[in-house]
C-alpha cells in the first residue's frame, strides 16, 4: 500500500557554492553532513550518536572521455529539503505496519561540462541508516551517455571488521578493513564499535550492473558497477548505508525496500507461506513408499501440506524434460499432462503448485506465452534457474520475469546464482525469495551451523532468502535419496528453528511427510508459521555465534526460533516484547546430549505459562537451536 507521507519542502536561496549542511534523522542519532567544496567534489560524511563513523566520501559519476559529473567549475546552491513521517502497509513482509521517516536533502547541481548540464543529488537519512542517489532532470540538456562508473565512496572512519556476501561459499570475514585487498560483493557487513553496525547495499537498481565494492585506500571502499545509458529522467540506484546499535536492527531494518517505488495494481493475490518440496525427497523410502518426482509422490507431498496449513508445493527440475535440453519444451514436455492433474488437485485442498523454469527453457520457447500457460493452468509460482547473461543483462531480465509473473498472477523465486535483492518485494510484492545464497543441502562441504548465524546478518540483509533449511533426516551416514544422500551438519532443533529465522516469502521445506510426522512438537511449530507475519523482532545475536528471532504469526501466535555456531550456547531470552496476558509457552530444545556432528535427532519438549516479564532459559547444543510456541493462554 502506498505510505502516507507528510512533507515539509523549504527551498533556499542559492549561492555560488553552499556550505556542505547537515541532514539528522528524525530521533537525532545520525547526522550526515554532505554537500560541494568550491572545487566542485560533492561528499559527505556520517556520525553516530556523535560518534565518526565514515569520513569524508566523495560521490560522483564518471562518463570516460566525457569527465566526471559534477567536476570543477560545476555549482550548486543549497538543497531543497523535506521531512517525511508516514507508514508502510506491506502485502506481505517482517511486519504488518513499518513506519517511513526520514529527512531529505536534494541539491541541483549545474555545470557546462559534460554531457548534462544539471544533476542532482538527493541524501535520506533514516533512523536506522541513510541512501544517496544520482539523477538527471528531466528538462535536462544533453544528449544520452554511457556512464562508464559509479564513483561513490565509503570511507570508513576505523579499522573495522567486515564480512561479505560470498556467492556460493561461506561468508568472507571477520576481517579487518586494513587486511582487504581487491573487489568483494555486497551486501558487506561491518562491526564498527560494540555498539555499532553498518551494512553497505543498495535499492531500486532500475537499469545498469548490480553494484560490487572496490577497496581504495586503507580503509575505503567504493562503489564498482557502470550505470550504464544515462538520458534526462534518469534516476540512478540508491546507495544505502544500514546503521544500528547491535546487528539485530539491521536484520529488522525495512529501510532497502522503503527506497524502492510503491506496487501498481492488486497484488492481494500473494499468499506467502511454508511449501514443501519434491526435488529432495526423489528416492526417499518410507514405510515401503518409494518417494520420486511423480504424480503419487506430489499428491501425497499436497495432502501432507493441506493437513498441515502449508501454502505449497514447489516442482523442480526435469518435470518438463532434461532441463538443459533445447528440446525440452515447458508447456508440453514430459510429465505436463500430470501437473495439470496435479494442480487442479491442489485447487482441491486449497495448495498451490509452483513450477520450475530453466533459463534454457525460458529463452529456447516464447516466454511471455509460457508464462501466460502456467497462469491459465492455474499454477501459483515459478522457480526459474541458471540465468544466463551479464550482470546488467540478468537485472533486466529478472525484472521483466517478475513482471511478467506479475501480470499472470505467479510468485517467483530466482536461484543459482541471481541477481542480489533490492528489495524488489515493495514493487513486485510476487518476488517472495531468492537463492542469494548457497542453499544448505547444496552446500555441506561449506555450510556449517556458523555459516547460518553469519549468512543471516549479511545475505539476508539484502531481502528474503531461499535457504532450504528444514532438513529432518539427519541419519549418520549416506541415504538412498538422489541428490541428498549426506550428512547435514544440524540438529532437528536447530532445522526447525531455521526455518523461522531465515525471513522469506516461501519457506521451502526439503523432506518427506513422514520425518516431520516423526516429530509432532517441531512439525505443530512449522504449522505454525503462518504468513504474513504480523510483527518479527532479533532479540539477541552475534555475528558468526547465535541469533534468537522471534515472529507473530498471522493468527496472532508469537514464534521463537534460536540457532548457534559449533559451540552451542545458553541464552536468556527476555518476553517483554509479547502484549500483556498470560501466554502458554512450548518450549522445544535440543536433547542433553545432542550434538551437530554426533547426536542430531534428539529433542525434549516442557510446557508453562509464562507472561511479558519473564525470560526462557534456552540450552543450544553446538550446532543446535531452540523452538518456542507461545499461544494466549486463558
Amino acid at each position: 500500500m502506498k505510505s502516507t507521507i507528510f512533507a515539509l519542502s523549504t527551498i533556499l536561496a542559492i549561492h555560488a557554492h553552499s556550505a556542505p549542511v547537515a541532514v539528522n534523522s528524525p530521533d537525532g542519532r545520525l547526522s550526515v553532513t554532505a554537500g560541494p567544496d568550491a572545487q566542485g567534489v560533492f561528499s559527505y560524511s556520517l556520525t553516530a550518536g556523535g560518534v565518526r563513523l565514515i569520513e569524508p566520501s566523495s560521490l560522483a559519476l564518471d562518463f570516460g572521455k566525457d569527465g566526471r559529473m559534477p567536476r570543477a567549475g560545476w555549482t550548486s546552491g543549497a538543497p531543497a529539503t523535506r521531512s517525511a513521517n508516514g507508514v508502510w502497509k506491506p502485502v506481505w513482509g517482517k511486519r504488518a505496519v513499518v513506519p517511513d521517516r526520514y529527512r531529505e536533502a536534494v541539491w541541483e547541481l549545474t555545470g557546462k561540462e559534460g554531457p548534462f548540464d544539471r544533476m542532482t543529488i538527493t541524501l535520506r537519512v533514516y533512523d536506522d541508516g541513510i541512501a544517496f542517489r544520482y539523477g538527471i532532470p528531466a528538462g535536462a540538456k544533453g544528449s544520452p551517455a554511457e556512464a562508464a562508473a559509479d564513483l561513490s565512496e565509503f570511507n570508513f572512519a576505523g579499522d573495522y571488521s567486515a564480512w561479505f556476501y560470498n556467492g556460493e561459499q561461506h561468508n568472507l570475514g571477520p576481517d579487518k578493513l586494513s587486511t582487504i585487498q581487491g573487489k568483494r560483493l555486497p551486501v558487506m557487513t561491518v562491526q564498527a564499535a560494540s555498539d555499532a553496525y553498518l551494512a553497505v547495499h543498495e535499492a531500486d537498481l532500475r537499469s545498469g550492473e548490480p553494484m560490487q565494492l572496490a577497496k581504495t585506500g586503507r580503509w575505503g571502499f567504493r562503489a564498482l558497477t557502470a550505470p550504464g545509458r544515462i538520458e534526462p529522467g534518469w534516476a540512478g540506484a540508491w546507495r544505502v548505508v544500514l546503521c544500528g546499535r547491535t546487528p539485530g536492527t539491521l536484520v529488522d531494518s525495512h529501510l532497502i525496500e522503503l527506497l524502492n517505488p510503491d506496487p501498481k495494481g492488486d497484488f492481494s493475490w500473494v499468499k506467502p507461506g511454508v511449501a514443501v518440496w519434491d526435488w529432495r525427497i526423489d528416492g526417499a523410502v518410507v514405510d515401503g513408499f518409494n518417494y520420486s518426482m511423480s504424480l503419487p509422490s506430489w499428491l501425497r507431498m499436497v495432502d501432507f501440506a493441506a493437513a498441515n496449513g502449508m501454502k505449497h508445493l514447489v516442482l523442480d527440475a526435469n518435470w518438463y524434460g532434461p532441463e538443459f535440453a533445447k528440446n525440452s519444451d515447458p508447456v508440453k514436455g514430459d510429465k505436463a499432462s500430470d501437473v495439470r492433474k496435479l494442480i487442479a488437485h491442489g485447487k482441491e485442498k486449497g495448495v498451490g503448485i509452483w513450477l520450475y523454469l530453466n533459463d534454457v527453457g525460458g529463452r529456447q520457447f516464447p516466454l511471455e506465452k509460457t508464462l501466460a500457460q502456467y497462469g491459465d493452468w492455474g499454477a501459483t509460482g515459478v522457480k526459474y534457474g541458471f540465468m544466463s547473461g551479464t550482470p546488467a543483462e540478468k537485472n533486466a531480465r529478472t525484472r521483466m520475469i517478475t513482471e511478467l509473473c506479475a501480470k499472470n498472477k505467479l510468485l517467483c523465486d530466482f536461484h543459482d546464482g541471481p541477481v542480489h535483492p533490492y528489495g524488489q518485494m515493495r514493487t513486485w510484492p510476487n518476488a517472495v525469495t531468492r537463492e542469494f545464497n548457497f542453499a544448505q543441502l547444496d552446500a555441506k562441504r561449506v555450510f556449517q551451523p556458523k555459516t547460518f548465524v553469519t549468512t543471516v546478518f549479511v545475505n539476508m540483509l539484502a531481502g528474503p532468502l531461499d535457504m532450504n533449511n528444514g532438513m529432518f533426516d539427519l541419519r549418520q551416514g549416506p541415504t538412498t535419496r538422489v541428490d541428498n544422500n549426506k550428512e547435514v551438519p544440524s540438529t532437528l532443533v536447530s532445522e526447525a528453528a531455521r526455518t523461522l529465522i531465515a525471513f522469506s516469502g516461501a519457506t521451502i521445506l526439503p523432506d518427506v511427510p513422514e520425518f516431520y510426522q516423526k516429530y509432532p512438537d517441531l512439525l505443530r511449530f512449522l504449522a505454525a508459521q503462518q504468513m504474513p507475519w504480523r510483527e518479527s523482532r532479533t532479540l539477541s545475536g552475534v555475528i558468526g555465534e547465535h541469533i534468537v528471532m522471534a515472529r507473530q504469526a498471522s493468527t496472532g501466535t508469537w514464534l521463537i526460533g534460536a540457532a548457534c555456531d559449533e559451540q552451542g550456547r545458553e541464552l536468556d531470552v527476555r518476553l517483554d516484547f509479547l502484549p500483556a496476558g498470560k501466554w502458554k509457552a512450548t518450549v522445544i530444545q535440543d536433547g542433553e546430549d545432542a550434538h551437530y556432528q554426533k547426536n542430531r535427532e534428539t529433542l525434549r519438549t516442557a510446557s508453562r505459562v509464562v507472561s511479558r516479564e519473564n525470560s526462557l532459559h534456552l540450552k543450544l547444543a553446538p550446532g543446535g537451536g531452540a523452538c518456542v510456541i507461545l499461544e494466549s493462554a486463558p
